[in-house]
């Protein structure tokens, strides 16, 4: 049982983190704005809230291991259904400047700056026939329902799978066993950080299109990997994880000293608040026992500011790990893929020592609760003033030409930006489209049109375009005027800043972790023994329901507030953002989530005089 539990756990908190590392690219795949995505990436959280209550409670009653079994092949259910618009849809078609060339086969000589005399009428008339016939824009609902059955799902697995342990193992190899299922359940989210980054490597319609046609690299905000394939895998990795439980008996025998008393009381409504409301006329007694405990946890006025101070670092926590991915591809110039790679690399494992840690200090010290509040108040603070760090290690804006700079190359105030120029002028650009090059000065172009060049060489991600106008706009260039696809990375000190930023992240997230165990320790041994359970519940209710889903929103809808430049669709409506505006970016993601965390630390000096009472 320990080992298919193991598992399970395994393929959940697999699915999870493929869910978490695919944000971005559902994000640009479905032109939807980072605050949707938040919605879309909450709705798990939904779907456990739904259930929560019935499951902890029936399910006691009923054949657990077969109740989990049902579980993990719902949990399948939901990554395959996300998976699924991917192959309804039709190819991803990402915006480029350049649509009838390709179709006409051109290999060289096109002419991006007349190319729209002609073309302009043409072009309307396409975009408008192919408008009528684009299903994408609600399939995003699949991910959103596929999501929340994922979250129906996973509810079992713990309540069920920890009481059945407690009810059969031996009552001193329990800790033994739960600690062994969190460390198994660690490498989940690391599995699936890489598998993420595998993924994003590969583009979205691979084996459907010809890669050499594709004018984009996976550093392009354009960019959309294989992310219906993490899905794919973790649906298959739930189903074998269900195939286990359907084998396994409803009981064991159990060991000598059979301490019924223990079992029956504390994990009949473990984890969770029951579900006493929806049997009100059969248990009317039990619901006044109900509310009176509730009453009793809450007037506890230990646990309540425990509650809240929880709250707000949760909050920040959330929201913070959500859009990770999203900073490190904005401010450092990073590829979905790279960003993937390096938090399942470098945050995780840190973090799984620091746990494990905490733990072992806790034992080893034997800690009273005054001296676990010490503790993990000052690993937590520790933790906060080293992430103000990042302040300072941020990277300077895009060098855009008509968004951050102007065309002669000085940096102008965001609202002044005009993409037309005397330079292009005469081109008739479309100002909406999103299709980046890099001119050999170091400035890059909205498009190789804006940019003024005449003539194109290559096919592909090869395309070199020539006589540019707008490179000899700026005054202290001299060399050729010639321009290369995507934008221009960003500085070598960039790249010095994002090791600093590694850095400064590891070591943050150890001491987090460090002080993890301590402080959900604290929890336990500030309230009565027989309301353990309740405040158990209690807590991860409100966590998820005041934290996990509104968190991603928020932040999501102050991001969006940074963008620079939005994608259009081919309908010509907003999409997906393709530029943010670095330093707001980061002021607004870091800061929203030191300040969620600040005050938190004085609710916390708050707890630790209630508790010295």
């Amino acid at each position: 049982f320990l080992a298919a539990l193991s598992f399970s756990y395994l393929s959940k908190t697999l699915s999870g983190t493929i869910m978490k590392s695919s944000i971005t690219q559902i994000e640009r795949r479905f032109d939807l704005t980072s605050s949707t995505v938040g919605f879309i990436d909450g709705s798990f959280e939904m779907g456990n809230l739904l259930v929560i209550a019935f499951v902890s409670y029936f399910g006691a009653k009923l054949h657990r291991p077969k109740v989990i079994a049902v579980g993990c092949f719902t949990m399948a259910l939901g990554s395959l259904l996300t998976a699924m618009p991917h192959f309804f849809m039709g190819y991803y078609k990402y915006e480029t400047a350049s649509h009838t060339a390709s179709s006409a086969n051109l290999s060289s000589s096109i002419n991006p700056c007349s190319l729209h005399q002609h073309v302009n009428e043409t072009l309307l008339e396409i975009s408008q026939s192919g408008c009528e016939k684009e299903p994408s824009s609600h399939m995003w609902i699949y991910i959103l329902l596929g999501n929340l059955l994922r979250g129906i799902g996973e509810t079992p697995i713990t309540p069920l799978g920890i009481s059945y342990l407690d009810d059969f193992a031996k009552e001193e190899d329990v800790p033994v066993y739960v600690a062994c299922l969190h460390t198994i359940a660690m490498l989940g989210p690391m599995f699936g950080f890489l598998l993420g980054s595998l993924c994003a490597k590969l583009y979205v319609d691979i084996g459907f299109v010809d890669l050499g046609s594709i004018t984009i690299t996976p550093r392009d905000s354009r960019w959309v990997g294989a992310w219906w394939l993490g899905f794919l895998i973790s649906g298959v990795t739930s189903f074998l994880a269900a195939i286990p439980f359907c084998f396994l008996p409803k009981s064991l025998k159990k060991p000598e000293e059979a301490n019924n008393e223990k079992t029956s009381y504390r994990l009949l409504e473990n984890m969770v608040i029951m579900p006493c409301i929806f049997q009100s006329q059969l248990i009317y007694p039990f619901l006044s026992d109900f509310c009176t405990s509730l009453k009793k946890v809450l007037s506890n006025r230990m646990y309540f500011t425990f509650l809240c101070c929880s709250l707000l670092q949760f909050s920040s926590f959330i929201g913070f790990l959500t859009y990770k991915p999203k900073y490190m591809e904005q401010q450092y110039g990073q590829s979905t893929s790279k960003s993937n790679f390096l938090i399942g690399l470098t945050s995780l494992p840190p973090v799984g020592i620091g746990i494990f840690l905490g733990g072992l200090i806790m034992k080893k010290y034997k800690m009273s609760i005054i001296g676990a509040t010490k503790f993990a108040f000052t690993m937590s603070f520790l933790a906060y003033t080293i992430t103000l760090l990042h302040f300072f290690v941020g990277c300077e804006n895009h060098v855009v030409a008509g968004m951050t700079v102007s065309y002669e190359g000085k940096p102008i105030p965001y609202h002044e930006n005009s993409v037309f120029s005397e330079c292009n002028s005469d081109c008739k650009c479309a100002s909406n489209v999103w299709d980046p090059v890099c001119g050999d000065n170091g400035l890059t172009y909205v498009s190789a049109c804006l940019a003024g060049c005449t003539t194109s060489v290559g096919h592909g991600k090869n395309t070199v375009f020539h006589n540019c106008s707008c490179l000899e706009a700026s005054s202290s260039w001299t060399g050729n005027n010639s321009a290369t696809l995507g934008q221009c990375p960003k500085s070598e000190d960039c790249s010095m800043k994002f090791i600093y930023y590694t850095v400064i992240q590891v070591i943050s997230g150890f001491c987090y972790a460090l002080g993890g165990t301590p402080a959900y320790m604290i929890m336990f041994r500030c309230v009565h023994p027989e309301l353990k359970s309740l405040a158990v519940g209690l807590y991860t209710l409100i966590m998820r329901m005041l934290a996990g889903i509104p968190a991603p929103v928020y932040f999501g809808a102050l991001i969006d507030r940074t963008c620079l430049k939005w994608g259009s669709t081919s309908c010509g409506q907003r999409g997906a953002c393709r530029l943010y505006d670095s330093s707001a970016y980061r002021y607004v993601y870091l800061g929203l989530s030191a300040v969620l965390r600040g005050p938190s630390y004085l609710i916390a000096i708050l707890f630790f005089i209630l508790i010295k009472k």
